[in-house]
């Protein structure tokens, strides 16, 4: 039977956090004592430099029951990184690790789904939601246009998937050779191949508290996702500089043959709307531009994408073992 760790990064998450663990640890012990998990499998708490009490609560969890372990992040490192740096702290002493969020949206009555899919062979195992019918009409509508921009763009990215996933002792080794500081796991995780398999689950409400991805970090959610893997925008805007270009000779020639014609009018509004057109194109032309050299800015400095502070986990001897 495998040993499983359970990812769950935290930011903040203080209100829903002691009923998460409970319902987790019951899960777990379930899968121990089913025979499908290994009495060695843990629940890995990432807290993400949170500001509340969340890490005194993975602390207490940890003291009360061997089952659960903690990871402290010296700061905020946003979501992904958190994601990753428990995935990459799993793998050290983890068989496979599921990955899932802390607000209990997540179905983790499937869990067992997923262990009996890796059993099966396969390294990757990616949870997808059933529907949407919960979500806003705007959610919903952002959210699968967002998937197949993504598709359209050439992203290999599993329709309405977030980072409810599976991932076997060799994905996350291959996981641990992707070096890039500007880290978007659905697209990174499809690039590593492997036999994937998929567990369809309804999505529940949040159990408490609030939501950490409002609008502005969604919209900045997907840009990281779209730059990071996809040179397509700024071919886009070659060709737009092309028919933009083209559109103009034309305009040119058109105003030539109105004057030898005699029949040029002074067309003041046209001239400033077309100014204000071509400026507004070019100046979010030059902010496409822009992400990817910022892109390019972050990467060179090859600065460490998060530092651990503080592990609690007795099964891993590779990172030391602190206890506050």
């Amino acid at each position: 039977m495998p040993v499983v760790y359970i990812v769950v990064p935290c930011y903040n998450e203080q209100e829903v956090l002691p009923k998460t663990n409970k319902r987790l640890l019951d899960k777990l012990v379930s899968l121990i004592d089913s025979g499908q998990a290994d009495e060695k499998s843990r629940i890995l708490y990432v807290d993400d430099g949170s500001s509340d009490t969340t890490w005194e609560l993975i602390t207490r969890f940890h003291n009360e029951s061997p089952l659960v372990s903690g990871l402290k992040l010296a700061r905020n490192a946003g979501h992904q990184n958190a994601l990753l740096a428990g995935l990459m702290a799993a793998r050290e002493s983890a068989d496979c690790a599921i990955s899932l969020d802390a607000d209990l949206q997540d179905d983790v009555e499937v869990l067992g789904e997923f262990i009996k899919q890796y059993m099966q062979g396969c390294e990757v195992v990616y949870g997808v939601r059933k529907k949407r019918a919960t979500d806003t009409f705007f959610k919903r509508f952002t959210a699968e246009s967002f998937y197949k921009i993504m598709n359209h763009l050439g992203i290999d990215i599993v329709f309405n998937h977030a980072d409810y996933r599976l991932m076997g002792k060799r994905a996350l080794d291959a996981l641990h050779e992707y070096r890039e500081v500007n880290i978007f796991l659905r697209g990174i995780v499809p690039m590593i191949g492997f036999k994937s398999g998929t567990v369809y689950y309804e999505r529940h409400e949040r159990a408490a508290g609030v939501s950490k991805y409002p609008l502005k970090k969604m919209l900045s959610f997907a840009l990281e996702g779209i730059t990071s893997f996809s040179v397509r925008p700024l071919k886009i805007i070659s060709n737009l500089g092309i028919v933009i270009s083209l559109l103009s000779v034309l305009g040119l020639l058109y105003a030539l043959v109105s004057y030898f014609a005699g029949v040029a009018v002074p067309g003041w509004t046209a001239i400033v709307a077309s100014i204000w057109l071509l400026g507004g194109i070019q100046l979010l032309c030059i902010g496409v531009v822009g992400g990817y050299i910022g892109k390019i800015y972050s990467e060179v400095k090859n600065r460490p994408r998060y530092i651990i502070e503080a592990y609690l986990d007795k099964n891993d001897s590779s990172i030391p073992y602190i206890k506050n």
